[in-house]
């Protein structure tokens, strides 16, 4: 059996020998890395701006620790072994995503993964050049398991109300502590709150707990000292009490899973020792979950300090209990069944028998927790998650979708795929229906997706040359060697096969730790010599050379990045306390000169180049944010943000037709954005409406087809969800909104089927307007003027609604009621434009002040106050002990007060005449909250 070394022994011996200090010095970077990395959130992969620094903090530091270990193992490398080709093969698994940068969805999203692989592979050869060192490699394993443990503990003390201590741990190095509490530590969703620790996401904190439970048990097993023993034992319950608070049905579904194929690698003695420390710990957590759940509950609502307490008893008392009795069993049950079964385990076969009987075992099991009432003994919570496992509940139905649906990407795409981050930029084209999931929930199908088969192929054929290899050696030894190499099999086995129903991957730490447990593993396998004379100097010095120079061009990439970045940041907190338009404009140029295709710092500068235009009318700004717009779509095509920037670049040109056109052919990037297709509906229809003024028929014909279609496959839409079955979630709202509604019907009245227009009303008027349906009071004054006020009157509720939610914090209800808000006053200001249309072409429709009121209330709300006040200045009358007209001419002049603008002082002081209390309105008007 060949010693996890390189080349020759003596040689390597020598080499170990000279560089002990600077291998300790550089193992002990590496492992302080991994702890940084460890509590980053922002080591997600890099979808968005707010994750991306800490992505390139990694990528440079990685650099740093590759071109360190290059330096340090140049002359003791060799190119003798299986092994050593795999330090070469690690390099192809960022060479592929580099590759996918050729016709990349998204170049930014790509460009992050790349980061993130080239993080990986520099994880990977490091890892294989330290461990093989046995004392750095004893070193690795313990840090590595005192870090999870920490990760443990960092959890509970989130869960028992200690976030501020927790918090304050972590937060001189963390930029995830805010306001002294660790993000989202502890998570909120449907289903209550769900332990998370450092991942924010409580599926990847379960297979995380699932791996690392393995870990403990295997620890306590491989201990030979008392203390160890108790540690590891000690461990065991808060890693599986953490594993039920994840409430995670993936993790308990696949705990099994995981737990048999290990067990496949263990002789019968360590079999049942696994079995009877795993029961042992799980007897003791059962009996503590629904209190510490319940304890836990309460303290994330308001803290008290004994509830703290009694939780932390419940926790150390059966830890306490669970860690002597594994002890004892260590000392007096695990030497008997070695006396005992000695003899068993050189016999063929004789590890298959205790596995077959688990599965049996795991069965029952399941039965009894998720068939029968035997689940009450859990919290409510956690036996509803049990109860709900089955192949119809709506997150199965919902992975089977993702899946289905990525497939569809995976064709047109196959080869090369479409990069980093491809299905974050492209699901909303294939989804089939409207959920919202910037991940496929299978690492696998989404790696397929970004790199596509000859990706895959490289990395599949990477992992399981690594797998074979060591799993057949292991299988087949006679002494306890391999045991360092089945330390590392247990975390990576755990979490790639977790990530077959999830995005584990997609956080960076996960990842890290499953290329250093490959390398774990590639140091403790056979090493066959190689056929092919690869150990020449030529060749290791190119492989160090080309190795020098991509990772040198990467630091620099990386540093640029990171300043980008950091400049972006910047900018962001600007806007928050400046009003100076070029000390905002100035961090986002400096971050776009570095990338320019940098999708959130084009949206800004954007916004803030358009609002000055709108302040100044200086058409510079309008173009100089056009040029910024254009530039990162070039790379960022499927970007809705830039794209409805664009559409509003147009519109402010008073280029309506070319931003209708925005939509029009970006409308298949977003088939289930119901937003976007009602823009789409909204501005075909309207420009239909002045074709038709114009008596242009062409032009009219082709906008109310354009409107038409897209009102079809709204209708379609609806239609097929309704298909889907119950227990499916559709996921994003879809619903024929107002605005649809509104304009919908407008065309179809102007196409003379009066009944299809009455019928699009009626489906579209909803959630406020359902009076406003009479097919006989269609397109006349009083309804035109009873829709615009029901939308001024519905959206400034909507308004004062998402104030609230935003005092108190509740961002996803302030949101929802912004959106709403928009959506209300679009339908009033289409309405009014439908009103004043019928009225030029004399179709009997009067605008009467009260509708030029409510619409320049609308536009006032909408923060659009040149508009406003010019609709109101029509809705002037000199008679003002009518209380309409005075409300026109009050708001006219709260109009001219917030614009700080000339007043009408003929006007005011008429108003004033008329009633003295008008000067203390009109304030309040203009002082109005928008």
């Amino acid at each position: 059996m060949s010693k996890p070394v390189y080349g020759k022994q003596a040689a390597s011996v020598q080499a170990t020998d000279k560089l002990s200090v600077a291998a300790w010095t550089l193992c002990a970077a590496f492992l302080l890395f991994l702890g940084w990395a460890a509590f980053q959130i922002g080591l997600f992969n890099g979808m968005t701006a707010d994750f991306e620094k800490p992505i390139y903090v990694a990528a440079l530091l990685s650099c740093l620790l590759l071109l360190a270990a290059a330096v340090l193992y140049f002359r003791a490398f060799r190119l003798e072994g299986q092994r050593d080709l795999l330090s070469l093969a690690a390099l192809l698994l960022p060479l592929t995503y580099a590759l996918s940068l050729f016709g990349a969805a998204s170049r930014y999203m790509a460009m992050n993964m790349l980061f993130t692989q080239f993080t990986y592979a520099a994880v990977f050869i490091v890892s294989i050049l330290l461990l093989r060192h046995k004392r750095l490699n004893s070193a690795v394993q313990h840090y590595v398991l005192a870090l999870a443990y920490l990760i443990v503990g960092f959890g509970l003390l989130n869960w028992l109300g200690s976030w501020k201590l927790a918090g304050s741990l972590v937060g001189w190095f963390s930029k995830t502590v805010i306001n002294g509490q660790y993000n989202a530590a502890v998570m909120t969703d449907s289903n209550g709150l769900r332990l998370t620790s450092v991942f924010q996401y409580a599926n990847t904190y379960a297979a995380f707990l699932m791996a690392f439970l393995f870990v403990a048990v295997f620890a306590l097993i491989r201990s030979r000292k008392w203390p160890g023993q108790l540690l590891h034992g000690f461990m065991l319950v808060p890693i599986i009490v953490s594993l039920l608070l994840t409430l995670s049905r993936g993790g308990l579904v696949l705990l099994p899973v995981v737990f048999i194929l290990l067990l496949l690698f263990l002789k019968p003695v360590q079999q049942i020792l696994w079995i009877v420390h795993l029961a042992i710990a799980g007897l003791c957590s059962l009996l503590i979950t629904s209190p510490v759940t319940r304890l836990g509950l309460e303290l994330n609502a308001e803290f008290n300090s004994s509830a703290a307490l009694k939780g932390w008893g419940y926790l150390l008392g059966a830890s306490a209990i669970a860690a002597a009795l594994c002890l004892v069993v260590q000392r007096y049950l695990a030497p008997w069944l070695s006396r005992k079964l000695g003899r068993l385990e050189s016999r063929r076969m004789s590890g298959l028998w205790i596995p077959a009987i688990s599965v049996a075992g795991v069965v029952i099991i399941a039965f009894l927790f998720i068939g029968t009432s035997a689940r009450n003994i859990l919290p409510a919570n956690i036996g509803t998650r049990l109860e709900n496992i089955n192949f119809k509940q709506h997150s199965v139905l919902e992975r089977f979708t993702f899946y289905k649906d990525a497939m569809k990407v995976v064709k047109d795409y196959p080869v090369l795929g479409t990069g980093g981050g491809g299905w974050a930029t492209l699901y909303e084209h294939y989804q089939n229906n409207p959920y919202l999931s910037r991940q496929v929930h299978n690492f696998f199908l989404q790696y397929l997706i970004e790199v596509g088969i000859v990706g895959l192929l490289v990395f599949m054929g990477f992992i399981l040359f690594i797998f074979y290899k060591f799993s057949r050696e292991y299988l087949k030894r006679k002494t306890d060697d391999y045991s360092n190499g089945f330390f590392y099999l247990i975390i990576a086995l755990s979490i790639l096969v977790h990530s077959m129903l999830d995005f584990n991957l997609s956080f960076a730490f996960m990842g890290m730790l499953v290329f250093l447990s490959l390398g774990g593993m590639a140091v403790a396998m056979e090493s066959k010599p190689l056929r092919l004379q690869w150990n020449k100097l030529w060749i290791r010095a190119g492989y160090f050379t080309v190795l020098g120079i991509g990772t040198g061009y990467l630091l620099f990439l990386s540093m640029s990045y990171t300043r980008s970045s950091s400049e972006a940041g910047a900018g962001k907190k600007l806007i928050q306390v400046s009003q100076s338009y070029e000390e905002i404009k100035a961090p986002f140029v400096k971050a776009l000169s570095i990338r320019p295709y940098h999708p959130e710092s084009a949206v800004y500068l954007s916004i803030l180049d358009q609002k000055v235009y709108e302040q100044t009318k200086n058409e510079q700004f309008l173009e100089e944010g056009y040029a910024v717009l254009t530039r990162a779509l070039k790379d960022e095509p499927s970007n809705k943000e830039l794209l409805t920037q664009l559409a509003s670049y147009y519109d402010l040109k008073g280029q309506s037709a070319e931003a209708y056109q925005v939509y029009l052919d970006n409308a298949d990037k977003f088939m289930w954005d119901i937003n976007w297709y009602a823009g789409l509906i909204s501005r075909a229809s309207l420009l239909g409406q002045q074709a038709y003024s114009k008596q242009d028929e062409a032009g009219q014909q082709t906008y109310f087809a354009s409107a038409l279609a897209a009102y079809r496959h709204v209708t379609d839409g609806i239609a097929h969800l309704k298909s889907l079955p119950p227990e499916q979630m559709q996921g994003r709202e879809f619903f024929a909104t107002p605005t649809i509604g509104l304009s919908a019907g407008r065309v179809q009245f102007l196409s003379g089927d009066k009944d299809a227009a009455a019928a699009a009303v009626k489906q579209g008027f909803v959630n406020g307007y359902e009076d406003l349906t009479d097919s006989g009071g269609l397109w006349t004054t009083a309804w035109y003027s009873g829709v615009i006020a029901r939308s001024q009157e519905l959206g400034a509720a909507a308004l004062k609604r998402s104030q609230e939610a935003a005092a108190e914090g509740k961002l996803e209800i302030k949101d929802q009621e912004k959106l709403n808000m928009q959506r209300y006053f679009k339908t009033g200001l289409d309405a009014y434009t439908y009103a004043a249309a019928d009225r030029d072409a004399q179709q009997g429709i009067t605008v009467t002040p009260e509708l030029l009121l409510n619409t320049g209330k609308i536009q006032y709300m909408s923060q659009d106050m040149p508009a406003a006040e010019a609709t109101l200045k029509q809705g002037l009358s000199e008679d003002y002990s009518n209380p309409v007209n005075r409300e026109v001419a009050r708001w006219l002049l709260a109009v001219q007060q917030r614009m700080q603008s000339v007043q009408d002082q003929a006007l005011y002081q008429k108003l004033i005449a008329a009633d003295p209390e008008e000067a203390a309105r009109i304030s309040e008007i203009a002082g109005m909250p928008l």
